[in-house]
């Protein structure tokens, strides 16, 4: 065998990040098939290579027994002890059976099965260094569409963005630089699969942890996010440190911080909101932009009844519902809405007890043109 080969198997060790000795064993196993196959024997044997000179030996092992019944896995005391007579029943016998032009047929064996087994073993190593992305974000740059997927060139591997997982009001063009979060990384046949996302909640998650030093350190805690892709999102903060303004700490100098995000989300309209463990000031937080005059609290179903003014309904409802609906997901709470003047109608309020609930200030909304 040329020492080409395991000059080979130090470069891929090196280059690819292969561990050698799956390389060797990868080789053995070809060797040994390579025999059994080329030289139709059943017989269990070892290989025994030496690194230094690039040469191999095939050995047959067999049982020492006394009735010899397979004389291709046995072999008789008589025999054995010819060899040595310090062998007994039951010890198991090395003879070399190396073949004279074993070195040329074993070689165009083993180049097939050491290249599947490199490949295996490189898409091992891709695996295990994606399978820690997981829910992380990367950059990539756009390789190709099609009606199904736009494959996303990671680096090592190509990954899926499905049809689902795009941004409705994204277009997605080759060549194209784009982050993505990496929702699924799976090992199969075909090597490592990785499906990863525009529209999911913990991309945006991600790229306050990337643009807010707070948040990166901990200071700044996110506690909820509710997205509605390429519209509208809304996410919730706090900061153990009462001195600390969590919303003010991801806005930044002149909104920076938060446009930088909306910008990665092409327009993506966010509302930050500071959370509070009382849901009559969270839930009020969270339907920002619109005021809130009172919330009526029922925490065995948990649910809230929130009372706006009048010429605030459509605006805490939002466009086809989504400011409501962002709000209950940020919250975790069902949010009924209902106006002033209904409320008033079915009993909920009087002039005693209405009055504005104290929305924490301040809240970025992104919807307003706050960068002229």
């Amino acid at each position: 065998m040329s020492s080409e080969l395991f000059d080979a198997i130090q470069y891929l060790e090196k280059e690819k990040g292969i561990n050698k000795d799956v390389l060797m064993e990868a080789l053995e196993a070809a060797l040994i098939s390579a025999y059994k196959k080329n030289f139709k024997s059943a017989t269990n044997v070892r290989v025994d290579i030496n690194e230094e000179t690039g040469s191999m030996h095939v050995f047959s092992r067999k049982e020492i027994v006394e009735e010899v019944l397979d004389p291709q896995q046995e072999i008789s005391l008589a025999e054995a002890q010819a060899i040595n007579p310090n062998y007994t029943i039951g010890d198991v016998i090395e003879l070399e059976v190396t073949p004279r032009d074993f070195g040329r047929i074993a070689a165009q064996a083993a180049k097939q099965v050491v290249t599947q087994r490199v490949r295996e073993a490189e898409r091992g190593v891709i695996f295990n260094e994606y399978m820690d992305r997981e829910e992380d974000v990367m950059n990539g740059i756009i390789q190709r569409v099609d009606p199904r997927f736009v494959y996303v060139h990671l680096g090592k591997v190509e990954a899926k963005l499905p049809e689902g997982e795009k941004m409705p009001t994204e277009s997605y063009h080759v060549h194209d630089r784009i982050k993505v979060f990496v929702t699924k990384v799976e090992n199969t046949n075909k090597g490592p699969q990785i499906y990863v996302s525009r529209s999911h909640p913990g991309l945006l998650k991600r790229l306050f942890e990337m643009e807010v030093p707070e948040i990166y350190d901990g200071t700044v805690e996110i506690r909820s996010v509710a997205r509605e892709a390429g519209d509208r999102s809304k996410i919730s903060v706090h900061a153990p440190d009462p001195e600390i303004d969590p919303v003010g700490s991801c806005v930044g100098q002149r909104g920076q911080r938060v446009q930088t995000i909306v910008n990665e989300l092409k327009g993506e309209k966010i509302d930050i909101v500071e959370w509070s463990e009382d849901p009559v000031v969270y839930v009020s937080n969270a339907l920002s932009p619109s005021k809130v005059i009172e919330v009526l609290v029922d925490e065995e179903d948990k649910a809230t009844t929130v009372i706006v003014p009048d010429n605030q309904l459509s605006l805490a409802i939002g466009k086809r519902g989504q400011n409501a609906r962002l709000a209950a997901k940020l919250t975790g709470w069902k949010i009924d809405i209902k106006s002033e003047s209904e409320a008033r109608k079915d009993g909920l309020i009087t002039d005693e007890n209405s009055g504005d609930v104290e929305q924490t200030e301040p809240l970025f909304d992104t919807s307003e043109d706050l960068f002229d």
